[in-house]
C-alpha cells in the first residue's frame, strides 16, 4: 500500500518534510499546492511532482490523494485541515495545529466525523534524546513530577516574514511560533496533565528598537510587526504540578541563536533536556547521582521521522503519533497567556 501525499504550502517548512516522505516505504508525494505560482512550479520541477494546484480546494478534492500535509502560515491551518478531513483525507499539519483552542476543537470534531487521522507536526518529540528521556520517565525514574522549568530563548533570531510577525497570518508571535515547541515537549514528558490556570505576560519591548535585526535574515524588521517577541508564564495543573515557561525571539541572552531547555523535578529524581541527564539521591547512603542517558542519537532528522511515522500509523491503524487533544492543551495554555496579559491577572483554563 502506497499512500498518496499532497502538500499545501511548498515554500517553507515543507523542505524539512520532503526527506521523510521520500524515506517512507508507505507514502509518495504526488501533488502540491501554493498561492505563489513561481514557487509552486520550481518545487514541482525540483521534486519531479507533476500535479500542481494554485487553489488549495483542488488538491483537497483530488480523489487520488490520501494524505494532506499542511505547511502554510498558522492562520490557514484550521480551514484547510477541516476541509481536507471532510474530503476524506488524513492530515498532518505543521505546528501550531491552530492559533486558538476553539479552532482546534473544530478540527477535532471534523476528525471524529471523518474517521481519518490528524497529527500535529511537533518534531521535537521525534528526537532521540526526547524519546530516551520519555522512556525513563515512563519507567518511573523521576517518580511523580511536580514542577517543570522550560524555555526556548533566541537572541536576535527570528524570521521577519509576514507569516511570523503579522498577526493576520500567524495568530501570534514567539509564544505560538516557538513556545509551542517547548511547551508541547514539556507537557508530553509530564504525561499531559490537565492545565487549570495560567498567569502570564506577552510583550514586544525590543521589536521596534532602532537598528533591530535578525541573525537569520538580512531583511529589516517589518514596520507593521504586531505580535509579541517575549512571553513568560506560570502554569498550574489539575494534579498539583506547576510549570514556569519563558520564550523569546530577541532576548539579550548569553547564547547566540537559540537556547532550548527543560528541567523536570519529581519525587524520585530530576532531569534535564536536551542534555538527557537524570539526578537522583540515595537517602540511606546520602549519595547523590548524576546519570547521562546514552541512547540519544537521532535515527533520522526529526521533521522527516514524523512524516514516516505518520504514514506508518495510518497503515497500522495505530493512534496518531501526536494527537490533536495534546495540541488543544498546548494552545489552551498559550491562549491563556494572551488573556492573562490583557487582564493583568491569572486566568482560569477550565
Amino acid at each position: 500500500m502506497t499512500l498518496k501525499v499532497g502538500i499545501i504550502g511548498v515554500g517553507g517548512i515543507v523542505r524539512a518534510h520532503m526527506p521523510g516522505w521520500a524515506a517512507s516505504d508507505l507514502a509518495e508525494v504526488v501533488a502540491g499546492s501554493d498561492i505563489n505560482e513561481a514557487t509552486l512550479q520550481k518545487w514541482g520541477r525540483d521534486h519531479g511532482v507533476q500535479k500542481l494546484y494554485s487553489q488549495a480546494e483542488d488538491i483537497i478534492n483530488d480523489p487520488g490523494i490520501d494524505i494532506i500535509d499542511v505547511c502554510t502560515p498558522n492562520r490557514y491551518h484550521a480551514p484547510l485541515t477541516i476541509a481536507a478531513l471532510r474530503a476524506g483525507k488524513h492530515v498532518i499539519c505543521e505546528k501550531p495545529l491552530a492559533p486558538t483552542p476553539g479552532e482546534i476543537r473544530e478540527m477535532i470534531a471534523a476528525r471524529d466525523a471523518s474517521g481519518k487521522m490528524l497529527m500535529t507536526a511537533q518534531h521535537f518529540r521525534f528526537k532521540g534524546n526526547s524519546r530516551a528521556l520519555k522512556a525513563e520517565i515512563e519507567c518511573g525514574a523521576l517518580g511523580d513530577i511536580y514542577h517543570a522549568r522550560s524555555w526556548m530563548l533566541r537572541r536576535a533570531a527570528y524570521l521577519p516574514g509576514p507569516g511570523f510577525v503579522l498577526k493576520q497570518h500567524s495568530g501570534g508571535g514567539a509564544t505560538i511560533d516557538i513556545g509551542v515547541h517547548i511547551l508541547d515537549l514539556t507537557l508530553w514528558m509530564l504525561g499531559n496533565p490537565k492545565p487549570v490556570a495560567v498567569s502570564g505576560v506577552a510583550r514586544s519591548d525590543l521589536a521596534h528598537l532602532p537598528g533591530q535585526f535578525s541573525i537569520w535574515s538580512p531583511n529589516p524588521v517589518p514596520p507593521d510587526w504586531d505580535v509579541e517577541e517575549f512571553a513568560a508564564a506560570f502554569v498550574r495543573f489539575e494534579n498539583g504540578a506547576t510549570l514556569v515557561l519563558e520564550v523569546s525571539w530577541l532576548l539579550h541572552h548569553d547564547t547566540p541563536g537559540e537556547d532550548m531547555q527543560m528541567w523536570l523535578y519529581g519525587t524520585r529524581g530530576g532531569s534535564h533536556w536536551p542534555g538527557c541527564n537524570i539526578y537522583t539521591t540515595n537517602y540511606e547512603t546520602r549519595q547523590q547521582y548524576n546519570l547521562t542517558l546514552q541512547k540519544t542519537a537521532d535515527i533520522m532528522e526529526p521533521h522527516a521521522l514524523e512524516c514516516v511515522e505518520f504514514a506508518q500509523a495510518i497503515v497500522d491503524g495505530a493512534p496518531s503519533p501526536v494527537p490533536a487533544e495534546h495540541s488543544l492543551q498546548v494552545l489552551t495554555i498559550l491562549d491563556g497567556i494572551y488573556r492573562s496579559q490583557e487582564s493583568g491577572h491569572e486566568v482560569s483554563l477550565l
